[in-house]
């Protein structure tokens, strides 16, 4: 079963002149696969990804998790399904500057409430670990390079062992080398660990080491 569907999505910003961002978009992502999307700017990849992600929703169309239809849901459950089942980058890492490493990977653990303090810690230490950052994670966020503080961005990403890795330009503010790294890591991802990973980017040569690319022309598809 796909991990994530897309059936005629749609999305318009209403207004005396409309402007649709997204247009009846048909997309199915199966368990392990990597998916780039790129395109010009505001061809609608962010709008996609933040559909995809139920983080805005569609004018028309619709968005299938686990193969369970999204639409009827309330905003609370809605927030429950994203921190359960999606990990989000983005391309500013968004890691809250006065708490460590450790700290910020422990939030989304501490939200879903499932692990006691002792276990969210091993596992926030256990990511950071497997994303080659034991040594940073008493660290603030001020204290380590843009890569290192996009690794944590990941790893928080990761803590509710996600089934879907939504990023928007994860590598936008870094050099190549770091770049690189990100979408290796994006790879290993989905070949070992068997999750659905989609990643916006506008570097066409990193989009080309992904599984699958879709390039996005107004809001649509491109052949």
């Amino acid at each position: 079963m796909p991990v994530l569907q897309a059936r005629k999505l749609t999305r318009t910003l209403p207004g005396p002149v409309p402007v649709t961002l997204v247009r009846e978009i048909d997309l199915v992502v199966e368990p392990g696969e990597f998916v780039a999307v790129t395109g010009p700017s505001g061809s609608g990849k962010s709008s996609l990804l933040y559909l995809l992600g139920l983080l805005d929703s569609p004018s028309s169309g619709e968005v299938l998790v686990d193969g369970a239809a999204t639409a009827g849901l309330s905003d609370d459950q809605l927030a429950d399904l994203r921190l359960a089942r999606f990990g989000f980058v983005f391309q500013f890492h968004f890691l809250l500057p006065e708490f460590s490493a450790r700290a910020n990977v422990e939030i989304p653990m501490r939200r879903l409430g499932t692990l006691d303090g002792r276990a969210i810690r091993a596992h926030a230490d256990w990511l950071l670990d497997t994303l080659g950052l034991a040594e940073h994670a008493g660290k603030l966020p001020e204290q380590m390079s843009g890569g290192q503080r996009q690794r944590v961005a990941i790893a928080r990403a990761l803590a509710n062992d996600p089934a879907v890795i939504l990023a928007d330009e994860p590598t936008g503010n870094l050099d190549t080398k770091s770049a690189e790294l990100v979408f290796a890591l994006f790879r290993q991802l989905a070949q070992t660990q068997q999750r659905a990973v989609v990643v916006v980017t506008h570097d066409n040569d990193l989009a080309a080491t992904a599984d699958r690319r879709l390039h996005l022309v107004d809001g649509r598809i491109s052949p």
